[in-house]
């Protein structure tokens, strides 16, 4: 630290000792790190740390560091599967998340007054109800022959037999890209209703039309916010094992729902601490290769203009 001090003049230097005694302005943020620090970094290592033991019983044995449980999990095939169902019910919900979720914000850049409130509130009362719940609501609504939709295809005659969309990817989907909808539709709104229309203005007085000024214009001053709600979304779809569970049913199973399972289940925490390193790893990948697309992308945008 003297080093790095005394290779500055004498007022960066007492500039520098200045920042470093005042905390660079980070002191604000202090009493949240030390929350999340103890109340989520500190358990979720702990957990992670179980996969690298054995557990009997609850208690950790005097085997010491072993890398068999993590071995073992790799080694597994259906592991693979689970990890490639993940990736790919994530992929699709946020992909329908964002075609779903950008007309709606774009609607609400244009919207003034009481109907502007209407949509937020709108978008907004979702969020007001347990994810839980609204997952059971879906159950209701697609379930067998009694199911909501069921009833109401069959009393209409559109059809005879009744749809079987419970337990399948598909209820899956349509709970995920319901419940995650918010989701994208926030970060959307930030940036679509403080969007400079100079621009949008200044490409329709040159000619181009509607549909060319919104792609050629619009969606590009928005990809901050795509990237950033495409981020959002594929982490808590790709994590998420509430609705898999239920709507998926017990033959439709996630890398979470194996975690779950083995953890609560089977009771084997080693093996479930090891599927939570594994979900967690590829989660983090998964979303850095999202930002950094979407960096790459803003960066030849703003090249290319």
């Amino acid at each position: 630290m003297a080093a790095v001090v005394a290779s500055f003049p004498g007022h960066s230097r007492v500039s520098l000792v200045r920042r470093v005694l005042n905390g660079g302005g980070i002191w604000p943020a202090v009493p949240a790190l030390v929350y999340l620090f103890v109340f989520m970094v500190l358990p979720l290592l702990t957990l992670l740390g179980f996969g690298f033991v054995t557990i009997d019983r609850g208690q950790v044995t005097d085997g010491g560091f072993t890398l068999s449980h993590m071995t073992r999990v790799l080694s597994d095939p259906l592991v693979w599967h689970l990890t490639w169902r993940s990736f790919w019910v994530a992929t699709v919900a946020t992909l329908i998340t964002l075609v779903l979720a950008y007309p709606v914000a774009y609607v609400y850049g244009n919207l003034r007054g009481a109907w502007r409130t209407l949509l937020l509130v709108a978008i907004i009362s979702p969020l007001l109800t347990s994810a839980l719940v609204r997952t059971y609501a879906w159950i209701v609504i697609l379930g067998g022959r009694r199911g909501l939709l069921n009833q109401t295809l069959i009393s209409s005659g559109l059809i005879d037999q009744p749809l079987q969309i419970l337990n399948s990817s598909i209820a899956v989907l349509i709970g995920m890209v319901q419940i995650h909808l918010p989701f994208m539709i926030l970060p959307l709104l930030a940036v679509l209703s403080d969007r400079d229309r100079r621009f949008e203005e200044a490409s329709a007085n040159l000619g181009a039309s509607q549909a060319k000024t919104f792609f050629k214009v619009t969606v590009p001053m928005s990809l901050p916010a795509i990237i950033a709600g495409s981020a959002l979304v594929f982490a808590i779809s790709y994590t998420n094992f509430i609705i898999p569970q239920l709507l998926g049913g017990g033959n439709y199973s996630t890398l979470a729902v194996q975690v779950y399972e083995q953890t609560i289940v089977v009771l084997d925490w080693s093996a479930g601490a090891a599927l939570a390193t594994l979900l967690l790893s590829s989660c983090f990948a998964f979303v850095f290769a999202i930002v950094a697309l979407g960096g790459r992308l803003t960066r030849w945008n703003e090249v290319r203009k």
